[in-house]
């Protein structure tokens, strides 16, 4: 999608010259606008103005949130001392003196009288000076202290912060592009797609959740672009290619001309697809192939309709936790899973369970400690199965909305056998218990496991005999395979759907699922790659779930390629040796693709 509208950029001599970064492209499409750049903490750069008359309520901040930093550090100094010793407590005793230092009340109450900006930017203004000159002097231990300052300033913007820090997105004059280190999926569930016309980000993936928020929401995003911010603070016009994976600052006139005009021909190439919507997604010899949406919010139903979707195929629930500080109750859930069956008017909607692990819920359920690989501890259906109080209470709300439609549930990261028996004798109690209720419910709604890690896989012929359904996560499938964390951009270059281990991994899975004949869907980024169609219908993979505006692009795709083809195309990937050479052969396949879908 293109994002829009952008002011001119500015025409005088002192012009900056422009600048190109290369990242990864997560969310396609083109956005073109003026820069917001956010500091780690989330916080817009340049410092958020305050007016006259707020100055004196903005020093009185400043002075309780020092007070109450320095009572905090006392009381973590106390602790320590009295469960590590004296070594330990003199460090936390070290950081409680330095925020009771009056030189740094000082020097943040002139920043906020003088220069009219918030007590967080003065604050932070005055520490990473601090920070800054620390590692630059040439002594090791006195450059290390800079993370100590750091710690600091993190305890003060906490207590200023309070409940919720102001969002960037409150004050901004004009729809902009946001540049930051990283977004949190969270933060990025949080962003107005009528204020942000793109981001890009420091860190992060193709796979990570911010991408998969960022597709949702349709907002053109490139992550991973390395050491972007230290080049941006004085930008004054950014172009985001979600596409391509560029990030373009103070673009000259001849490259601001050649993106508006790129983005002019998307549109109308989606336009003109939009048209087809209602065409099935049927090959040349009469396969038809069920093209579903992944969704993370119900509002995106609309674009399920509007892209031709036959049905929701994932519906994460996890950004009904993200987006509140409690967990949502059963009739918040309800509402949420209702709306998105009725707007679905009969078609199915598969819902899959909370897909968040403890380190993302620490704020909802505490008592769990912090995780040293979160990738490998507690989350998913392992969390939900060691939490049944929270799985019961998103269980009863699905199986009263399942009473409404065709309604599915899908279970995440099922590992082993005994998890999902024991997933399954849980929702038969909760049934039990709406039945005993008399609240109208569905007993038993099919239910699905989710392929994830090769575990699952290779044991694939086994659960078959005990799910209705598959849905392979090739995003978690290829991390779990490869060993590659989906979200560190310095190892993102092996991080490959092509790899011929996840290539055979998911021919095991559609294989053992034809054999018992339950149907087997793919719903993670590889679904709606137009790079994988071909070779995902030569498997025998007959569902696929997407992002809803990934629908139009692959259904073309589909109405121009034989089942025969495709057939011939597996089965030569799959005796390849290396994913170059699996993605040669694939892109070559795509090359004499139609450009007009047939008749249909």
């Amino acid at each position: 999608m293109t994002r829009g509208p952008e002011g001119p950029p500015p025409d005088d001599s002192s012009r900056p010259a422009e600048q190109v970064f290369r990242g990864i492209g997560v969310s396609p499409g083109i956005a073109i606008g003026p820069v917001v750049v956010l500091d780690p903490r989330g916080m817009r750069l340049p410092p958020r103005r305050i007016a006259a008359d707020a100055v004196p309520a903005e020093v009185a901040r400043l002075a309780s949130a020092l007070a109450a930093a320095a009572a905090e550090g006392a009381q973590a100094e106390a602790e320590a001392r009295e469960r590590l010793g004296p070594q330990y407590a003199e460090i936390l005793a070290a950081h409680a003196a330095m925020i009771g230092d009056p030189q740094l009340a000082a020097d943040a109450r002139e920043r906020i009288e003088r220069r009219r900006i918030s007590a967080e930017h003065a604050v932070i203004e005055v520490l990473e000076g601090l920070a800054g000159r620390l590692e630059g002097l040439s002594d090791s231990h006195l450059a290390a202290r800079a993370a100590d300052v750091r710690d600091i300033e993190a305890r003060i913007v906490d207590q200023l912060a309070g409940a919720r820090a102001p969002s960037f997105q409150d004050d901004l004059a004009a729809p902009s592009v946001v540049l930051a280190h990283d977004l949190t999926p969270s933060d990025a569930a949080q962003l107005d797609p009528r204020k942000v016309l793109g981001f890009a980000t420091e860190a992060g993936g193709r796979a990570s959740h911010t991408a998969i928020v960022a597709a949702a929401l349709e907002i053109p995003a490139v992550a991973g672009a390395g050491t972007l911010l230290g080049h941006a603070r004085s930008a004054r016009l950014a172009v985001v290619d979600g596409e391509s994976g560029l990030i373009v600052l103070d673009p000259a006139p001849a490259t601001l001309d050649r993106y508006r005009a790129a983005a002019e021909a998307r549109t109308a190439r989606f336009r003109t697809l939009s048209e087809e919507a209602a065409l099935p997604a049927v090959t040349l010899d009469g396969v038809e192939v069920g093209l579903h949406a992944n969704i993370e919010f119900v509002d995106e139903a609309a674009a399920c309709a509007r892209w031709g979707a036959a049905g929701i195929g994932l519906y994460r629930t996890e950004f009904l936790y993200l987006r509140s500080t409690a967990p949502p109750t059963e009739e918040e859930q309800f509402a949420a899973y209702a709306e998105a069956v009725r707007s679905l008017q009969g078609r199915p909607v598969v819902i899959r369970t909370l897909d968040l692990g403890a380190d993302k819920l620490a704020s909802h359920v505490g008592g769990i400690g912090a995780e040293a690989n979160p990738a490998l501890g507690l989350r998913s259906l392992r969390y939900s199965l060691r939490r049944p109080e929270v799985f019961r209470t998103q269980i009863r709300a699905v199986l009263r909305a399942a009473a409404l439609g065709d309604v599915r549930i899908l279970l995440p990261m099922v590992t082993t056998l005994d998890e999902l028996r024991r997933a399954r004798d849980l929702i038969g109690e909760v049934a039990a218990a709406l039945r005993a209720e008399g609240t109208p419910h569905r007993e038993a709604p099919p239910l699905g496991a989710m392929v994830e890690v090769p575990a699952t896989a290779l044991m694939a012929d086994r659960f078959a005999k005990e799910v209705d359904f598959f849905s392979i996560g090739t995003n978690d499938l290829i991390q779990y395979t490869l060993a590659v964390d989906r979200t560190n951009e310095a190892v993102a270059d092996l991080y490959s759907a092509a790899d011929p281990a996840v290539l055979r991994l998911i021919a095991r899975v559609v294989e053992a699922a034809a054999a018992r004949g339950i149907p087997c869907a793919v719903c993670g980024s590889m679904g709606g790659e137009l790079l994988y169609t071909t070779f995902l219908l030569g498997l025998g993979v007959r569902e696929l779930s997407m992002a809803p505006h990934q629908i139009p692009e692959v259904r073309r795709l589909i109405r121009g390629v034989s089942l025969e083809q495709a057939r011939a195309i597996a089965a030569e990937a799959l005796t390849l040796d290396t994913a170059r050479e699996v993605v040669a052969l694939l892109e070559d396949a795509l090359r004499p693709a139609p450009t007009g879908a047939p008749a249909g």
